[in-house]
């Protein structure tokens, strides 16, 4: 029994020795916890590839091993969704009295960061006895929520395993435990590893390195570990064959170091590209990645790592769908930001909160109503043209002019016997309507729909769940629930696709090439986002007098980390890209991390390894356009300068009318 701690850099083989001793202990049914679900899969097929079959053992997050020890308990509970959990918030805010928080509790964010918080204390094992103030009122109301209910909620339910886990000798039957990936241990996520340590053999790899800037944010959690490890720490050394080129190693190496050794030539190792806007930075990734595929690279080894998904995810569309170039973006959205969200939401508007013309327009425009969309243009067009806009009216002057017949979807709506039944009757008609029933729904649109109506379907049998639990549901809420419902976009490492996620959760992949995107001043390193509820000062206080691990890492020490773990995800390239300028051509400055790399080779080299695209060239050349839009817009350039040779061109290819739109 006891930790064994296993640290080391970037690629030192940290996890292949994890992997080998999980295989080693197969016959003991071992246990290896991995930090996403994404990351089950991938581990399961690099160990089916090292042994040939998998037998026994299990895989699975932190919460597979919370929730595994508290179902085999006696008094295990049903644990809320996330949609059942902000209906508690709601019914907690709308019944408590408030002091100091009474006007902030108005706004519609706030039930969203109390469930921030409330998730925080109860991962770090407090009580509502240990706060004060309007805090510990909404803490304190919020568990009597739940157990008037008999429900726990996700870190409830982490709570109560490691309680089993303490106090009951049969929670664990012995099975070796292996874990990696975790650099920030909740109070519950810890009291388990600690707990576990004590009962049977229990291995824990993290990254770390003593002394070094780049895993300063990770000292805290290494010392902790290291204070459990009574079988030992085992530091493994930096392994420079486990990359493609000598620069890339040598980046790992001395990346925020005080002072580095000159590099070596970077031979397209290491480059560096410079846009105007974010149009033009991702045009210069685009070529680069077509030169990579006409160079045999597989896409779904190519990733493109972003500050955050959510910000790059219109241009990603916008100029690699233009290009053609698959991508699979690995992160969530939600439900009201896809097309089927927006349509669903819109037409719901109208019916529930007394929306107009716009909203029922939106909805009938969409592909998902059921109604031509020149049917559609002609009824608004008239309705403008009478200046009609109020809900009073714009519906009985639709049915009017399409000759008194009415309009399906509200009428589905009204005649449902409820509103989750209603809901559920329209989503999965704008599917029919969308994709018809002839063959099966193909293509990008059609799989984004079906994760949108999944997510739609899941989130109904939640509320579901929660009316028969005696909860009632007002309109607003279920609206509500829609708009904060995910939408899982993909995931990375999907076949013929290039990968797009999170610097966060690029920590454990690896790719041939990886293009790190956003390296503007403001961008990256990010801005912290203090919680309204508990500042530093509180949190460290608590974890003073309760261990309760709520103190962050230094924001600046954390960015650094996820940077360094980003460039050391590249096996043959690394490529970092940043805007020089705005779309509207104001100079933006490089994030320091950029000046960080560029420091550690030779100016000159990194001089003739920057590619920049200015704004005067966000046109393709008409010879090299890639697409038959991208021509069109090339062609038009050519027509402000060149005339007679454009129209030409568009005579010789059937272009002459969309030339003369494009030149007004």
């Amino acid at each position: 029994m006891g930790l064994a701690l296993v640290v080391g850099p970037a690629k030192a083989g940290k996890i292949a020795r994890l992997l080998e001793g999980f295989l080693e202990a197969i016959d003991r049914d071992p246990v290896l916890i991995v930090p996403n679900r994404a990351d089950v899969e991938r581990i399961e097929r690099d160990l089916i590839q090292r042994s040939g079959a998998l037998l026994a053992g299990a895989i699975g997050t932190f919460d597979d091993v919370f929730r595994e020890l508290t179902m085999a308990g006696a008094d295990a509970r049903q644990v809320t969704s996330d949609a059942q959990r902000a209906l508690v918030a709601r019914r907690v805010l709308s019944r408590t009295a408030l002091n100091g928080l009474g006007r902030s509790a108005r706004f519609a964010g706030f039930a969203d960061s109390l469930l921030a918080v409330l998730g925080e204390l109860e991962s770090g094992l407090l009580d509502p006895e240990q706060l004060d103030g309007d805090l510990a009122l909404l803490y304190a109301a919020y568990r009597e929520e739940l157990d008037r209910l008999g429900l726990w909620d996700r870190d409830l339910l982490r709570r109560r395993a490691l309680e089993r886990l303490r106090t009951d000798l049969d929670a664990w039957d012995g099975r070796p435990v292996f874990a990696y990936g975790f650099e920030d241990l909740t109070g519950a996520e810890w009291g388990l590893l600690e707990a576990l340590s004590a009962r049977t053999e229990l291995t824990v790899s993290m990254p770390y390195e003593p002394g070094r800037p780049a895993f300063a944010s990770l000292r805290k959690t290494q010392e902790d570990l290291a204070a459990l490890a009574s079988d030992g720490i085992e530091e493994l050394p930096a392994r420079a064959g486990e990359y493609g080129h000598a620069a890339l190693a040598h980046l790992e190496r001395h990346l925020f170091a005080d002072a580095a050794p000159e590099g070596p030539p970077l031979e397209g190792a290491v480059r560096f590209f410079e846009g105007a806007g974010a149009r033009g930075s991702l045009e210069l990734v685009a070529e680069s990645i077509r030169e990579l595929a006409a160079d045999g690279v597989p896409l779904s080894q190519v990733a493109l790592v972003v500050p955050a998904v959510e910000r790059w995810r219109a241009p990603l569309e916008t100029v690699l769908g233009t290009l053609g170039i698959p991508f699979a973006v690995e992160g969530r959205i939600r439900l009201g930001q896809t097309p089927y969200g927006k349509a669903l939401l819109s037409l719901l508007r109208f019916e529930w909160q007394q929306g107009g013309r716009r909203e029922l327009y939106a909805f009938l425009r969409s592909p998902y109503s059921g109604f031509a969309r020149a049917n559609v243009d002609f009824l608004e067009g008239r309705l403008r043209g009478r200046g009609v806009s109020a809900r009073e009216t714009v519906e009985e002057e639709t049915i009017r002019l399409r000759d008194g017949q009415p309009l399906p979807p509200l009428d589905a709506l009204r005649r449902a016997p409820g509103p989750l039944e209603a809901v559920r009757e329209i989503g999965a008609s704008m599917l029919r309507y969308a994709h018809g029933l002839d063959a099966p729904p193909v293509g990008e649109a059609s799989r984004a729909d079906l994760r949108a109506y999944d997510t739609l379907t899941r989130l109904l049998d939640e509320l579901e769940g929660w009316r028969a639990l005696g909860g009632d549901l007002a309109f607003d809420e279920i609206l509500a629930a829609l708009e904060h419902a995910q939408v899982r976009l993909g995931s990375a490492g999907e076949r013929g696709r290039v990968a797009v996620l999170d610097v966060s959760r690029a920590r454990t992949r690896r790719f041939d090439a990886v293009y790190l995107l956003g390296l503007e001043e403001g961008t990256l390193p990010r801005r912290s986002n203090p919680s309204p509820f508990l500042d530093d000062d509180a949190r460290g206080e608590l974890d003073r007098r309760a261990g309760a691990r709520l103190t962050r890492p230094d924001p600046v020490e954390r960015e650094r980390y996820l940077f360094y773990t980003a460039c050391t995800r590249a096996t043959r390239r690394l490529t970092l890209v940043r805007e020089a300028a705005t779309d509207e051509g104001s100079p933006r400055e490089p994030s320091p991390f950029w000046d960080e790399v560029a420091a550690l080779f030779d100016p000159e080299e990194v001089r003739r390894a920057t590619r920049r695209r200015p704004l005067s060239q966000l046109t393709w050349e008409l010879e090299a356009a890639p697409t038959e839009r991208e021509r069109l817009r090339a062609l038009a350039l050519l027509a402000a300068r060149e005339p007679d040779d454009a129209e030409a061109i568009a005579s010789a290819n059937g272009w002459e009318r969309r030339l003369r739109r494009a030149r007004g």
